[in-house]
């Protein structure tokens, strides 16, 4: 392909791989060739559900959707690489009359060759159509095209499909190393300064966890690293791609701080204390920076519905929860028992998905919150929904609980004392101690032991014990 070519493209939406080339023009960066699709699905059927962000494991992949394609390095016949960024719709069977369709995020390498050194980001090699003869691989794992994924973010603007954003000067010649620890996402961190979320799985909407450390940021929360740069596919809902942020060096996450307590039979009281003290500053934050509407009436009765809707799926995949579906169904029922009788409580924007692997201490003792995409396999308008704050204190008393089970012999004091510190941290800061609204506290939990049955049964089922010991206690405390 010319360079000329390679600048001159049209945008492929929603083009089957079946379907004949696009005749629209489109701006430069982005690519056209209607064969580009056809020649990578062979490939992309055998590489995309062996990814650990592919959302569809277990279903087969039945097609897939151009949605976009950018040329951010042009293929211009060179040894290479290129760097191609594209984004797909993957269709798989489902429940629905329709199939499921997820849209992802692929930034792919190309090179007529692949270094030793890349053998283990490779896709395969292209038999036809623009790349013919061309071997592609997951670029983020090539230093020369993660670099460029950082130029393109120092340069704000558009290319092809794609815009960049920036709020403060970022520096040039950044070494990049790509992050293992990652699973819905991926990450690269540049010199130890920065780090770069991609979205693999995206939606249409702004991500939260772009909105709120924005949002934070202006109400000067530091708690929570303010985005530096970010990218996205505009339009009327865009899709945000990627955010760059300051990497914390040196920070170590609470979930392994507090296994390291465990193993060292110690307690972890000053720092749960000063981890309730952080979500608090954080929830104040983000109470003054955004809409904080009540739930009272018709609102609670659909919050209740919905957890009384997720129990009864996780009861059918998950039998060993049956006996306990009417201890937790009154845990529920409690709370639209307050509401009817004109009970009201705060709601606002929140974590989501907050949990100790979802925080870092620094060397000096400051506990900051991250990741606060929410619950992936949630819908993003739910993920972007006010909710009442002990949604996320019911998140962290559970991890708590977890920390206290995975290490033996089972500790559930050393739990217990973890979550009265860690209320009586956040009380101190919100002048509001969430044990207080004891029937919304419960119901939360519960909702987020369910969650944790479903899981774990699903994907590790030697887990099962930790979250049905807390069923167990639920259960009777709700019904008692």
């Amino acid at each position: 392909m010319s360079e000329a070519a390679s600048t001159h493209v049209a945008l492929a939406k929603s083009t089957r791989n079946s379907a004949p080339p696009s005749s629209t023009s489109a701006p430069p960066g982005s690519t056209s060739d209607g064969a580009l699709l056809p020649s990578l699905a062979p490939l992309l059927h055998a590489w995309l559900p062996r990814q650990r962000w592919f959302a569809g494991k277990g279903r087969p992949v039945t097609g897939f959707s151009l949605v976009s394609a950018t040329e951010m390095l042009p293929l211009d016949g060179t040894a290479g690489p290129g760097l191609l960024h594209l984004l797909l719709r993957v269709e798989q069977p489902s429940q629905q009359a329709r199939p499921a369709e997820d849209c992802y995020q692929l930034l792919l390498g190309a090179r007529t060759s692949l270094p030793p050194l890349l053998a283990g980001a490779l896709i395969g090699r292209v038999e036809r159509g623009p790349l013919a003869g061309r071997t592609v691989y997951d670029a983020l794992h090539d230093p020369r095209l993660a670099d460029l994924l950082l130029e393109r973010l120092r340069r704000p603007g558009s290319l092809g499909s794609l815009r960049f954003e920036r709020t403060a000067a970022i520096p040039a010649g950044l070494t990049p190393r790509v992050l293992d620890a990652e699973q819905s996402n991926s990450s690269l961190v540049y010199g130890e300064a920065f780090i770069l979320k991609i979205f693999r799985r995206v939606f249409p909407g702004t991500n939260p966890d772009l909105e709120l450390p924005l949002a934070l940021a202006g109400e000067g929360c530091a708690r929570v690293p303010a985005p530096v740069a970010w990218f996205e596919a505009p339009g009327p809902e865009p899709l945000t791609l990627g955010v760059l942020q300051p990497f914390l060096h040196g920070a170590r996450d609470g979930w392994q701080l507090a296994l390291a307590a465990l193993a060292a039979g110690r307690d972890f009281l000053p720092e749960a204390r000063a981890l309730g003290r952080a979500t608090a500053e954080v929830h104040t934050a983000l109470a003054a920076a955004l809409p904080t509407p009540a739930l009272h009436g018709t609102q609670t009765r659909q919050l209740v519905s919905q957890m009384i809707h997720r129990l009864e799926a996780a009861a059918q995949a998950v039998p060993a929860l049956v006996p306990y579906v009417p201890g937790l169904r009154a845990a529920f029922d409690a709370v639209t028992d307050l509401g009817v009788r004109g009970t009201g409580w705060a709601q606002q924007r929140v974590h989501g998905d907050l949990h100790l692997g979802q925080t870092l201490r620094s060397p000096d003792g400051f506990w900051s919150l991250i990741d606060f995409e929410g619950e992936p396999a949630r819908p993003l308008p739910e993920r972007r929904s006010p909710a009442p704050p002990v949604r996320d204190v019911a998140g962290m008393l559970r991890s708590f609980d977890y920390a206290a089970r995975s290490h033996l012999p089972w500790n559930p004091e050393w739990a217990a004392r973890c979550r009265a510190a860690y209320c009586e941290g956040y009380t101190q800061v919100s002048g509001s101690d969430p044990r207080g609204e004891p029937e919304l506290l419960r119901a939360h939990e519960t909702d987020k032991a369910v969650y944790e049955v479903l899981y774990e049964a699903r994907h590790r089922p030697d887990w099962l014990p930790v979250p049905m010991a807390a069923i167990q206690r639920l259960a009777q405390s709700a019904a008692a």
